[in-house]
Order: structure tokens, then sequence, then C-alpha cells
């Protein structure tokens, strides 16, 4: 019972800190491609565009935007969890920290290596926060919401909803560029793959039962496949 219990605390703890990190990576890297100034991705895109309009800080923007989509939860019967509410304001904060310490960059030569490093700093921190399980993002949440209420697919809404958030952070300012196009060709892949490398153990250990109305699968091995699709309410992708 004993290994039992210091089991389940060493995983809880794991969990915990690979939510945490996970998050402030995404925001430390949303930050290195605000200073790539070669375009973001496209909630980021929004995000400095209405920095733009109201002169208010791009990370504290990422939060009131995200309590915002949050609160849009409340008709989709959405049900948020540790790390949904985290994500709100630990991202911005990070974003923000971030911006603080790493100025603005001139050269060429500089801009395109940062720009490369937060899309794959972006990769770790969705395998890391997302693979801790505390619940989707915010704008996550809005996703699988929009699909259950309307019956069409993930792929489509999530299409539909990063277009219109596009189109609005452009038309406000918001900077598009080779680094949007990057981004949205590379984060799937870097997902996948930290993902598999950031999966937690089964719960289980030998010799102990957990009940379950559900049969449970195992993890996939590295380089086994794709990852499985995630039930409804789980994290798909970041923010």
């Amino acid at each position: 019972m004993a290994r039992t219990t210091d089991r389940s605390t060493t995983r809880l703890t794991r969990r915990l800190v690979q939510l945490y990190v996970g998050l402030a990576l995404y925001g430390a890297s949303s930050a290195l491609l605000v200073r790539a100034g070669l375009g973001l991705e496209p909630w980021g895109v929004l995000h400095q565009g209405l920095a733009e309009l109201t002169g208010i800080s791009i990370g504290v923007v990422s939060i009131i935007v995200g309590a915002v989509v949050l609160l849009l939860w409340i008709p989709l019967r959405q049900r948020p969890g540790l790390g949904t509410v985290s994500n709100v304001f630990v991202v911005g904060l990070a974003m923000d920290g971030t911006l603080a310490v790493v100025g603005d960059l001139d050269a060429l030569g500089v801009r395109i290596p940062v720009m490369v490093l937060g899309i794959v700093l972006n990769g770790v921190a969705t395998g890391l926060y997302i693979a801790a399980r505390f619940g989707p993002g915010p704008r996550d949440g809005l996703m699988t919401g929009l699909n259950q209420i309307t019956g069409r697919s993930i792929r489509l809404v999530r299409t539909a909803i990063e277009v219109a958030v596009v189109v609005t952070g452009f038309l406000l300012g918001g900077s598009l560029g080779a680094g949007t196009v990057l981004y949205a060709l590379a984060i799937g892949p870097l997902a996948q793959l930290f993902l598999r490398l950031f999966a937690l153990p089964e719960a289980s250990g030998p010799g102990v039962v957990v009940a379950s109305s559900e049969p449970s699968t195992p993890a996939p091995a590295a380089g086994s496949g794709p990852v499985a699709a995630p039930t409804s309410g789980q994290a798909i992708l970041p923010q």
C-alpha cells in the first residue's frame, strides 16, 4: 500500500511539473515568435492585433482572451480542469516575462533561428502540458465544444476557428508571415513527437487492479504509429 501511495504521489508530482513547465514554455515560445517578427501562430496573430489596438501587453491580452473563451464554455457545457485555468494565466505571464528579457531583434540571421527555436519549443510545450492530462486549454475546449454542438468534424471546426482568428488578428495589425506558415506545417508532427516522448506511464502498477467502465488501451510505443485521437473534451493541440 505504501509503495502504491508513493508511486501515485510521484506520478502526480511529475504531472504537475509537466503541466507548469509546458505552459511556461508555451508562453516563452510565443514570445520568441513575437521577437522574431516573421509571423505568429494563429491565436498569436489575434493577440498581437488586439495588443496593437488597445496598447495592453500581448501577454495580458492573451489572459483576457483566454478568460473570455473560457466563459464561452458555459453554454457549450465543457468542464474545465486545473490545466484549463492554469493555461489562462501562466501562458500570458510567461510570455510577458520572456518579452521583458529578450529585446528586439534586428538581424535576419538572428531572427530566423529564433523563429525556428520558438516553433520547436512550442512543440515541446505542447507535448508536456497535454501529456500531463489536467484538461484542455480554453481554446481547445471551445473547439471540442463546438464539435459536440454542431456535429461537424474537429478538423473543420478547428480550421474555421483559426481562419476567423487569423483574419481578425491580421485586420487589427497582427503579424502574418513565414513563421505562420512554418508553424502550421510543423506543429502537428512536433506535437505528436513530444506527446509520445512525454507520455506518462500507466497509472496501475503490477498487481494493482483499477476499476474502469471502459477498456484500457496501452500507450503506443515510440515510433509505432499515430497517437490515438483524444476523447471529446481532451486537448487536441495547444491553446
